[in-house]
């Protein structure tokens, strides 16, 4: 088990400056970056400090010879479709984008402005690149899993929760690239006896309905995907789930520790750290369709155990013993 990391952010470090009126200096670049959070939201601030820290370290300093544009989409397609061309006009020489969704409204805005992506599945087979070697055009990024992971999740909750028959997986109807993981969960439910239901969510009461209904028959458990709704709403998913005893499992670690019960996936902050790095290349004057797509280099598996007894269930030594961090 290892110790609770609290990360401390001075000043505000997710409220970046937009334009400023006083002239800058010519060797000045522009980065835009939107995330699918509130711009309050404690984990959009956590990755932002993480791409800061991971910039400053390669020689880029905000004011100095870097400006930042930030806009954060709220979980709403509206909004982030909006954001999207917004910063397109700002004509910035690179563009950080968190999610598919945001990804597909910038690409619908410019095939110029070089852009890196973070946490977009299954990039190739959704047609967002040509392939991950040699991505092509103005993308590349990291991808925090491909289709097959769908199976592993599966297979990872019914070690958790040996009783789930069903198991209710919960996307976003605007989160088209997740249709891969989808399908991949569906293959493996038979060898693993149990039987899928797919909800399609895009707003609060869309949440509850499709989780209440799903609760009403016994033996449930749930896989929650991460998009720009279920991020923003994660508080509503933890909570629905703890109320209706759901064995739920989520892609990331911050689902867990505000209630989820179990987490497998990669860590976002380490995307965005990973992320600096090729927007340092790019602004330097590399190509992104010449910087391949990295996979993840490692997944954690993170229990909470707090919530477990919550929803009365006992997680097997076996899989505590796996686990990267268990939560007490």
């Amino acid at each position: 088990m290892k110790r609770r990391e609290f990360i401390t952010l001075l000043g505000g470090a997710a409220v970046w400056p937009l334009a400023a009126g006083a002239q800058q200096p010519k060797q000045m670049k522009r980065i835009g970056v939107i995330t699918p959070f509130n711009e309050n939201d404690s984990e959009s601030q956590r990755r932002v400090s993480a791409f800061r820290q991971g910039l400053q370290e390669l020689g880029w300093t905000d004011g100095r010879n870097v400006r930042f544009d930030y806009r954060g989409g709220a979980g709403d397609p509206d909004r982030i479709r909006a954001y999207a061309a917004e910063i397109v006009r700002l004509k910035p020489d690179v563009i950080l984008a968190n999610s598919a969704q945001i990804l597909l409204a910038l690409q619908r805005e410019t095939r110029t402005i070089s852009i890196v992506f973070v946490q977009v599945d299954d990039p190739v087979s959704n047609g967002i690149v040509s392939n991950l070697a040699h991505p092509g055009g103005n993308i590349t990024g990291f991808t925090p899993a491909e289709s097959p992971m769908g199976g592993k999740l599966l297979q990872v909750l019914k070690e958790v929760a040996p009783a789930m028959t069903r198991v209710l997986v919960v996307l976003s109807v605007e989160s088209t690239n997740q249709s891969g993981m989808r399908r991949s969960i569906e293959a493996a439910a038979p060898s693993l006896d149990v039987k899928v239901t797919t909800a399609n969510v895009q707003d609060t009461a869309g949440i509850e309905s499709a989780i209440e209904a799903f609760a009403r028959e016994p033996h449930g458990g749930m896989i929650v995907m991460p998009n720009p709704v279920t991020n923003v709403h994660r508080g509503l998913i933890t909570t629905l789930a703890v109320r209706h005893r759901l064995p739920s499992l989520y892609r990331y670690r911050y689902f867990v520790a505000e209630g989820g019960l179990v987490a497998y996936g990669v860590d976002p902050a380490d995307q965005y750290r990973r992320a600096a790095s090729y927007i340092d290349r790019i602004l330097k004057g590399e190509k992104p369709g010449d910087l391949p797509v990295q996979a993840p280099i490692k997944y954690e598996l993170v229990i909470n155990l707090k919530t477990a007894k919550a929803i009365g269930l006992t997680i097997p030594e076996s899989l505590l013993l796996r686990a990267d961090e268990v939560i007490e």
